[in-house]
C-alpha cells in the first residue's frame, strides 16, 4: 500500500543487476521487471566497487529504462564504500536508494539527514533491507521511521540469504525456519503503510520452485519479489498481478455496495457470502492495482 498522498506503484518484480557489468545493465532496459536494482553490494567484487558506482550513475543518467523503477543498492553502512555510494546515489536521479543491513532505526535517520544535506531530489525514496538478526528484533521501530518524512522510507526488502547466514537457518522448500521473521517484517510494513518485497530464490534453474515460493509470498501479503535472474521476472509479474477471477469478484463487491439500498450498510449478502465494507476496500485496491499495472504496460 502506498504512503498517504502517493500513487500505487506496482513492484511485483525487482531484479538485482550487478552495476559492474555493462552488458547486464543494457539488458535491464528491456527486461519485463517493474524495478531494476543497480547493485553495488553483493554482486560486485571489492576491486570493482568504484567502477560499479560510476556505471550505475551513468546508467541512470543515460535512461532508457522506460516505466521501470530505478533503484541503486549501496554497500552496507559499516562498509568502507558506503559514504561514497550514498553521496553519489543521492544526486543520481534514481527513484530510490536501497540500504542493505539496516539493523537500527537510527541508521535511517542518519541517511535522511545525509540526503537532505546533499540536496537529493524530493522524489528520491529509501528502501531498507531487513537481513540481520538485530533488524528482525527491531523491525517495528525500523518501519516506524516511515512516520518521519525526512527518512523517505518507502519500502522494506527481505534479505533472506543474509538472514540465513546470521541465524544459521537452513534454506529449505517452504521456508519454515524463516516464516516467523517474514511475518513479523510484513506486519511491521503494513502497520506503517510501507510496501514490502520478498527475498530472492537462489536456484535460477528451478522456475517451478520459484513460482511456488512467489505464490507463498503473495499469499502472505508481499507486494512482489526480488529476483536474482531475468528469467524469473515474467513469473513474478503474473503471480503478483490480480487474476481474472479476482478482478471479477472485486468488481461485483464494489458494484453491490454502490447499489442505493446498500450504500449505508456495513455488511451485505452476495452470492451466498457475507461481505463486509472492509471487503469493498480490499476490492478497490485490487482494481487500483490492476489499473496501475495496465497503465505502465
Amino acid at each position: 500500500m502506498p504512503m498517504p498522498g502517493t500513487e500505487l506503484r506496482p513492484r511485483r518484480s525487482a531484479l538485482y543487476m550487478p552495476a559492474s557489468n555493462p552488458r547486464a545493465i543494457e539488458k535491464a532496459r528491456v527486461i519485463a521487471a517493474d524495478c531494476i536494482i543497480l547493485d553495488l553490494e553483493d554482486a560486485v567484487a571489492p576491486e570493482m566497487k568504484e567502477v560499479a558506482r560510476a556505471q550505475a550513475l551513468k546508467a541512470v543518467a543515460d535512461g532508457g529504462f522506460g516505466r521501470r523503477e530505478l533503484v541503486i543498492r549501496t554497500n552496507a553502512p559499516e562498509s568502507p564504500w558506503f559514504d561514497a555510494d550514498l553521496s553519489a546515489a543521492a544526486l543520481s536521479g534514481a527513484d530510490a536508494i536501497m540500504i542493505p543491513k539496516v539493523s537500527r532505526p537510527e541508521t535511517l535517520a542518519m541517511i535522511g539527514a545525509r540526503l537532505a544535506a546533499s540536496g537529493a531530489p524530493a522524489r528520491t525514496r529509501v528502501w531498507a533491507m531487513i537481513e540481520t538478526a538485530f533488524a528482525v528484533l527491531r523491525v517495528e521501530a525500523i518501519a516506524a521511521m516511515a512516520l518521519v518524512p525526512e527518512t523517505r522510507l518507502n519500502c522494506l526488502v527481505i534479505g533472506a540469504n543474509d538472514l540465513a547466514k546470521e541465524t544459521r537457518a537452513r534454506i529449505v522448500p517452504g521456508r519454515a525456519p524463516m516464516l516467523p521473521w517474514l511475518s513479523m517484517t510484513l506486519a511491521a510494513a503494513r502497520a506503517y503503510q510501507l510496501d514490502i518485497l520478498d527475498g530472492v530464490y537462489n536456484d535460477v534453474s528451478d522456475l517451478e520452485g520459484f513460482r511456488v515460493e512467489a505464490e507463498q509470498g503473495r499469499d502472505m501479503g508481499f507486494d512482489g519479489k526480488t529476483l536474482s535472474h531475468p528469467s524469473q521476472a515474467e513469473i513474478a509479474n503474473a503471480v503478483f498481478s490480480p487474476t481474472a477471477d479476482e478482478m471479477k469478484k472485486a468488481r461485483e463487491i464494489i458494484a453491490a455496495f454502490d447499489l442505493p439500498e446498500n450504500r449505508d450498510k456495513g455488511a451485505i449478502s452476495l452470492n451466498g457470502w457475507m461481505v463486509e465494507r472492509l471487503h469493498a476496500e480490499m476490492a478497490a485496491r485490487v482494481v487500483a492495482l490492476d489499473a496501475a499495472i495496465r497503465a505502465q504496460a
